[in-house]
């Protein structure tokens, strides 16, 4: 019963396109790229050293990885430094350095591979190509690549003149690159600057007349001013508009669910329900919390449910309702508790577990729906500073697997306690999380990832023989508030089913 197995299946997301390559690639029109409408894309990046093309490069990722673009990223200084092992210094980046030019060619070519790999075979439809490709000759040869393998072009070019933002760049980012891991600060510094004006002197930056064809993002002083030419497809539009929504100004992200709510304590899962007398006590201590912060002009998101509603009403501050908030939608199951929803919904109860992420509830949501209802929200937030958003168990799960760049197999089983607050600080190439417990006790929702039972024919059994209710499961027994977030795990149930064993999908979120 089970299916072979086969690149399609195995990334789901390449079904969602199938095109034929010419045997030989010779016979390839130079126009294929805009004659394949749905064919894959290669994403360029253009620009001098430290203007933040591989932090644009690794957010453009995560983002398209979220949203459920199968994206992946080749940085080309990678592929050097995987080549020289060791580094001497700016020298190697001389235009007239021989030897340097012809490595540097074979790690780009050499990525470029992956890159075909990738797009073609491995089911991927997004690529970033993250190098400085500052010369046309250079943009040429991957615009020529590209046409010979069917993919589509995109280039984002950085372009930088604040010299604050370049040296900033560089102490925070290129000072603990592995080119300057055993280097003293000042020499580092020294080193990168010479670097970066090997390239200046071959630097071509993309023109509105000479490459008025190609498609392209320029990127003025770090979101200033864009300029935006060619635009093709969907892909590309919402790259354009993600990227246009990003910023590096410093600032911190506060993620917590509600107070416990009374739906909670009951073990039933979704609904509308009021604070428990612990969610208004944590209500009051998140008060506390935020004025201790201090934080300069912080702006409070709750989604459009009473639980959210109350928790921030305790802050005395004003505060925004999002409906694109709101918990996921369990359907028919809302307010259910586990044991009813067992024997309702057996089969239903066993689907879960195999894909939880994927998996939607009857006349309700799944987790990837979630996703799409909040991409709003992450563009928002993206654009803002300081923000607190009180939200819901899935709905932190969702924005948070957005910031750590979790995959959505990991989306669904991410620790999001009651009565915690992460400060999310964005870095470099990622994000700082700091859990803060509040010290107020509530009931623990948090459910590890099950073992998977083989094959598909236990779920078959459930609609003949829907399994025997279980005990039911410790819904309501306090979790110490001094215990350590990694610990917030509940005891799994386990069913039988003809003989083979099965652990409950359901948690007290929805």
């Amino acid at each position: 019963l089970k299916p072979r197995e086969t690149e399609f299946n195995k990334h789901p997301a390449a079904l969602d396109r199938v095109w034929l390559l010419l045997k030989s690639c010779v016979s390839l029109s130079p126009c294929l790229s805009v004659c394949m409408t749905n064919c894959p894309t290669l994403i360029v990046t253009v620009g001098l050293p430290a203007r933040g093309k591989t932090y644009i490069s690794k957010k453009l990722t995560r983002y398209l990885n979220w949203i459920g673009v199968p994206t992946r990223e080749f940085n080309v200084g990678q592929y050097r430094r995987e080549c020289l092992k060791i580094y001497k210094s700016f020298e190697f980046f001389r235009p007239d350095n021989e030897e340097g030019l012809k490595i540097r060619r074979q790690c780009a070519m050499a990525a470029l591979n992956d890159v075909r790999q990738y797009l073609s075979v491995k089911g991927g439809q997004v690529a970033v190509f993250d190098a400085t490709n500052t010369t046309r000759e250079r943009r040429a040869t991957i615009i020529k690549f590209a046409e010979q393998n069917g993919f589509k072009v995109f280039f984002v070019e950085s372009v930088c003149d604040d010299t604050d933002v370049i040296a900033q760049n560089i102490v925070q980012v290129k000072l603990g690159s592995p080119d300057y891991i055993h280097c003293d600060t000042q020499e580092a510094i020294e080193d990168f600057m010479e670097r970066i004006k090997c390239y200046e002197s071959s630097y071509q930056s993309l023109d509105e007349a000479l490459d008025r064809d190609l498609s392209y993002i320029k990127i003025i002083d770090v979101g200033r001013r864009y300029l935006v030419n060619r635009v093709l497809d969907h892909i590309q539009s919402r790259i354009v508009y993600y990227l246009m929504n990003i910023h590096i100004t410093p600032r911190s992200i506060y993620l917590c669910r509600h107070g416990e709510s009374d739906l909670n304590i009951m073990g039933r899962i979704g609904g509308d329900s009021g604070l428990s007398a612990r969610g208004k006590e944590f209500a009051k201590s998140l008060r506390k919390f935020i004025q201790d912060q201090n934080i300069k002009d912080l702006k409070v998101w709750t989604s459009q449910m009473k639980r959210t509603i109350q928790t921030a009403e305790g802050l005395g501050v004003p505060y925004e309702q999002w409906k694109s908030l709101n918990e996921i939608d369990a359907g028919v199951c809302e307010e259910m508790t586990y044991e009813e929803i067992q024997d309702h919904y057996p089969l239903e109860f066993a689907m879960r577990d195999q894909d939880k992420y994927r998996y939607r509830y009857p006349k309700g949501e799944s987790y990837e729906d979630l996703v799409q209802r909040l991409e709003p929200v992450i563009m928002e937030l993206e654009r803002q500073e300081n923000v607190l958003v009180v939200c819901h168990q899935a709905v932190m799960r969702c924005l948070l697997a957005y910031f750590l760049d979790k995959t959505a197999d990991e989306l669904p089983y991410l620790d999001c306690p009651l009565h915690t607050v992460l400060k999310l600080t964005p870095v470099a190439y990622g994000c700082k999380v700091q859990p803060v417990c509040l010290g107020v006790d509530a009931v623990n929702t948090h459910r590890d990832k099950p073992e998977f039972f083989r094959g598909t024919l236990h779920v078959f059994h459930s609609i003949l023989s829907p399994p025997p209710t279980p005990h039911s499961p410790e819904i309501g027994l306090a979790v110490s508030a001094d215990r350590s977030l990694s610990s917030y795990h509940t005891e799994n149930v386990n069913l039988s089913y003809r003989g083979s064993r099965v652990q409950s999908a359901f948690t007290s979120d929805a």
